[in-house]
C-alpha cells in the first residue's frame, strides 16, 4: 500500500481509492473548514462526474421524447433510453430487457406489483408474507393490498440474534400464501437475508417471490435468474445514479398477464372512445413521458460500478463495516444493533444517554453526515425496543480515516452530553 493511500485508509480496495474520490465533486466540499465525511449512503449515494456528465450530455445533445419521433434527434433519444434498459438487464442478469420496467424508484416498483398483480389476483383467505425487518416501502403497499382485497398479511419474526426465524417461516408460508415479499439486504442491519431458503418455501407453496433489492443491487453482484425471483425492485439513487428513477424486474410471462399500472400515452396499442388495448411489455407499464435523462444517468452509474467490480465493492464494504464495528466496540457507551456479519457497509448503533437526533446534529458540527431515526422501519425499531437509532453507511469512496473521524467525534459527543 502506498503512503498516499495509507493516509486515508487502512484497507486496500481493488480500485484506486484516491482516483475514485476525485470523481465525486461533492466530496471536494468543505464544511466549516473541514472535508465532509459522508456516511449516509444507505439513504442516497453521491454522484460521480461520469453520471452527471451523461445526464448533462443527454440534455445538451439528445433531448427529445422517446418512441414517438421519426426525426433523428428523437431516434437518438430513444436509443439512449433503450440502451440504458439493456444495461440494466445485463447488470442484474436478466434474460431479456423486456422484463425491465423503469419506475420512479423501488417504492413505485413495489406499488406497481401490488396494484397491477395483487389487486387482480388476491381474494379473502389468501396470504401475503413479509418480514419484521422490512422497509416501509415493502410493507405499506401490502397492508393496503390486504385491506382492499380481504387477504391477510403475515410476517416472519426475528430470532434473538436479529436474523430471520426460518423455523417460523416454514410454519407461516403455506398453501394460502400467494406472495412472499422479502428485503434482500436490511437497510438497518446490512445483513443479507437467506433468500434461497425462503424462495424454496415460497415455491413449495406455489407462491410468487418479490425481492426488495434497494440495498443489495448497489453492493453486491445480483443475478435475477440465479435468485429465481419473480419480481425485483431497486432504486437508482442508492447506486450512484440520479434520483427519480428505479427499476422493477419482472418475469416477462407474469408482466404479460398483468394489468397496466397507469393509463395514458405510450402504454397503449389501439384506443377508441370506448376501450383500449395495451402496448407490449415493458412499455405497457411506462405511461407518459418517462424519466429519460434519469434512465441514461442510471445506465452510466451501472457502467461505473461495473468498471469498479461488484465483487470488489462487496468485499471492501464488508471490510469497512467490520472495521467500523471493531472501532465502535472499543467504547463501552455504544450499543450495536443487529448480527455482526454485516456486509453492506451499514452499521447501526446508539450512544448511551444521547438521542440519535441530538447525536446526528452534533456530528454535523464535526462535518460528519450520518442518519438518525427509525430508517423507515418502525416495526423493527419496536422489536429493538428503541424509538430511533444512528446509522453509518459507507460506499465505494469512503475510507477508514473517515471512520476514525467518526469514532473521535463519538467520544467527544459522549463527553459533551454526559
Amino acid at each position: 500500500m502506498t503512503r498516499e493511500l495509507a493516509d486515508i485508509t487502512h484497507l486496500e480496495p481493488a480500485w484506486d481509492l484516491k482516483a475514485v474520490r476525485r470523481d465525486f465533486p461533492l466530496l471536494e466540499l468543505q464544511q466549516d473548514g473541514r472535508p465532509l465525511a459522508y456516511l449516509d449512503n444507505a439513504a442516497t449515494t453521491q454522484k460521480p462526474r461520469q453520471v452527471i456528465d451523461a445526464i448533462s450530455d443527454y440534455y445538451r445533445r439528445d433531448n427529445a421524447n422517446v418512441h414517438r419521433a421519426i426525426y433523428r434527434l428523437g431516434a437518438r433519444a430513444t436509443e439512449a433510453y433503450e440502451s440504458a434498459r439493456r444495461t440494466v438487464a445485463s447488470f442484474i442478469g436478466a434474460e431479456t430487457d423486456k422484463g425491465i420496467i423503469f419506475t420512479r424508484g423501488a417504492t413505485e416498483a413495489i406499488n406497481l406489483v401490488a396494484y397491477s398483480w395483487g389487486r387482480h389476483n388476491l381474494k379473502p383467505g389468501d396470504e401475503i408474507v413479509v418480514t419484521l425487518m422490512e422497509h416501509h416501502s415493502n410493507l405499506i403497499p401490502w397492508q393496503l393490498l390486504a385491506r382492499d382485497t380481504g387477504s391477510t398479511l403475515r410476517h416472519i419474526p426475528l430470532t434473538p440474534d436479529f436474523t430471520l426465524d426460518l423455523e417460523a417461516a416454514r410454519k407461516i408460508i403455506g398453501q394460502q400464501t400467494k406472495l412472499v415479499a422479502l428485503v434482500h439486504k436490511s437497510n438497518v442491519f446490512g445483513v443479507e437475508n437467506p433468500v434461497a431458503e425462503i424462495t424454496n418455501m415460497a415455491r413449495d407453496a406455489g407462491a410468487l417471490m418479490l425481492l426488495d433489492a434497494a440495498q443489495s443491487v448497489p453492493h453486491m453482484p445480483v443475478n435475477v435468474q440465479q435468485l429465481d425471483c419473480d419480481f425485483l425492485a431497486f432504486s437508482g439513487h442508492k447506486m450512484l445514479g440520479p434520483t427519480g428513477v428505479g427499476v422493477l424486474y419482472g418475469r416477462p410471462d407474469l408482466l404479460d398477464s398483468m394489468q397496466p399500472f397507469q393509463g395514458g400515452g405510450e402504454m397503449i396499442d389501439r384506443v377508441t372512445m370506448e376501450s383500449a388495448t395495451w402496448n407490449d411489455i415493458p412499455w405497457k407499464f411506462e405511461a407518459g413521458t418517462p424519466n429519460i435523462a434519469q434512465a441514461v444517468g442510471l445506465g452510466a452509474a451501472m457502467d461505473y460500478l461495473t468498471a469498479v467490480g461488484m465483487n470488489n465493492i462487496h468485499d471492501y464494504l464488508g471490510q469497512l463495516a467490520g472495521y467500523t464495528r471493531e472501532r465502535l466496540q472499543e467504547m463501552d457507551f455504544i450499543t450495536l444493533y443487529g448480527p455482526p456479519e454485516s456486509s453492506s457497509g451499514i452499521v447501526t448503533f446508539n450512544v448511551d444517554g444521547i438521542h440519535p437526533h441530538d447525536l446526528a446534529q452534533f456530528l454535523d458540527q464535526e462535518a460528519i453526515a450520518v442518519r438518525a431515526g427509525h430508517h423507515c422501519a418502525q416495526p423493527l425499531m419496536d422489536c429493538l425496543g428503541v424509538a430511533a437509532t444512528t446509522r453509518a453507511s459507507m460506499y465505494i469512496y469512503n475510507t477508514t480515516a473517515e471512520i476514525d473521524r467518526l469514532i473521535e467525534a463519538l467520544r467527544k459527543a459522549h463527553s459533551f452530553f454526559n
